[in-house]
């Protein structure tokens, strides 16, 4: 696809797991954080795991993903 460039190596990424995944394994999310800060501002770049959580989300993840998009997008009129 090209290089990540501009104004998007300034994007904000929320990355979320859980710690007991049986089908994406915690490493390849590890893994995955970490390519990500080498393509754009790893200062963006937020990693989250939560204890227990299988291949599924959580009340806490969801709180998580809500304060996420409170942060970075503008609110509705």
């Amino acid at each position: 696809q090209g290089p990540i460039s501009g104004v998007n190596k300034e994007i904000s990424v929320l990355q979320c797991h859980g710690d007991c995944d049986p089908l994406v394994p915690l490493m390849f999310g590890s893994l995955t954080v970490e390519k990500l800060k080498s393509m754009i501002n790893p200062a963006n770049v937020t990693f989250k795991t939560y204890s227990g959580m299988m291949h599924s989300s959580s009340l806490e993840e969801m709180m998580d993903v809500k304060q996420f998009i409170d942060k970075h997008l503008p609110p509705i009129d």
